[in-house]
């Protein structure tokens, strides 16, 4: 199977929202009058950000919902995406329900695809997305205000506690004691490799939120970008935030192993610096906390108030006392050493 035979079995569409889709040099995007275009690209690198051997529908799904996450932080609607694609084969019963999970979740968010390029080489995924936001409307990170509340969107930590297991099984980490028996690595599985992008929320967000940042690589991390790009602080309520992950959903086992005291920096390690949730942070005037309720209502999303922003620079969390933690809590950086 050629490239161009490739492209043309397993992602060749209609494109009716594309004034030029997929087949010539340059896909044609028409924005509507008013709307400002949101666009964000994101990498997906084999053995770096999944497993090789990962399931090729979920990665599909994957692959598409990193990207619509940021959409989503950004209040945006999803219209079109490209994707470039390195396979070490045409293989058509990888490519079959790669392309199924990529395009199912496509048609979920009315998202095109509209272009892109495919080589043979190490297995890596880049999608570039393309959304629209009604001008001076888009969500930033640069808005927080002293005083504003600090929300996190779903639950957190369950797709962290899932890496980590699933890393010792291999291998890869060092002997950690095991948390999650199988049917419940089952669960929290699910939530690492099909991840839900909160474009409904983003979208409800939109006049309300002041800042907005999606949780990839660790809440504190994230949120630390917020407090960056406003030149804020803020303080968190981590027996709030420990309650993010969701234990109802596991066994009794685990709920009570994960509920010890004995492991809650293990599990707030998890909630406040694991990654790989793609939920939203966002911060909001306290004049606005119905209006946040309303939201999280019409987009069938929980949102949780876990702190406040401040006028003093830098984050500080409390315990259950409100005692102020000497924090350890690292979220991932690519490169060099790990931010707090």
């Amino acid at each position: 199977m050629g490239e161009f035979d490739l492209i043309k079995r397993f992602f060749t569409r209609a494109t009716p929202r594309a004034v030029l889709g997929v087949g010539d040099d340059c896909a044609l995007l028409q924005s509507a009058p008013g709307m400002q275009m949101a666009i964000s690209t994101d990498m997906l690198v084999s053995g770096r950000h999944f497993f090789p051997d990962a399931d090729p529908r979920a990665l599909g799904h994957k692959a598409l919902a990193v990207n619509l996450s940021d959409l989503a932080a950004c209040g945006a609607k999803p219209l079109a995406f490209t994707l470039a694609l390195s396979l070490p084969a045409a293989d058509a019963a990888w490519l079959e329900p790669f392309s199924q999970g990529l395009l199912v979740l496509a048609d979920a968010h009315g998202c095109e695809l509209i272009g892109g390029d495919t080589t043979q080489g190490p297995l890596n995924i880049c999608i570039t997305v393309f959304g629209e936001v009604p001008r001076g409307m888009a969500l930033l990170r640069s808005g927080a205000q002293a005083g504003d509340d600090v929300y996190v969107s779903g639950n957190l930590g369950d797709a962290s506690l899932a890496l980590a297991q699933l890393l010792h099984e291999r291998g890869d980490a060092p002997a950690t004691q095991a948390l999650l028996d199988p049917a419940d690595l089952t669960l929290a599985r699910q939530r690492l490799e099909q991840p839900t992008a909160r474009v409904a929320l983003g979208l409800a967000l939109r006049g309300i939120a002041s800042a907005v940042a999606d949780i990839s690589d660790g809440l504190l991390g994230d949120l630390g970008h917020i407090l960056e790009r406003s030149c804020v602080g803020a303080t968190l309520d981590t027996a709030l935030a420990f309650a993010l992950l969701d234990v109802q959903r596991y066994t009794p086992q685990t709920r009570a192993l994960l509920a010890s005291e004995a492991l809650r920096q293990t599990v707030l390690q998890h909630v406040l610096s694991g990654g790989d949730d793609y939920e939203l942070v966002f911060t909001s005037p306290v004049s606005q906390r119905a209006a946040v309720q309303a939201a999280a209502l019409a987009s069938n999303t929980p949102v949780t108030c876990i702190g406040q922003i401040e006028t003093a620079p830098g984050l500080r969390l409390l315990d259950a006392q409100g005692r102020l933690l000497d924090h350890r809590f690292h979220s991932f950086d690519h490169f060099g050493s790990q931010q707090e």
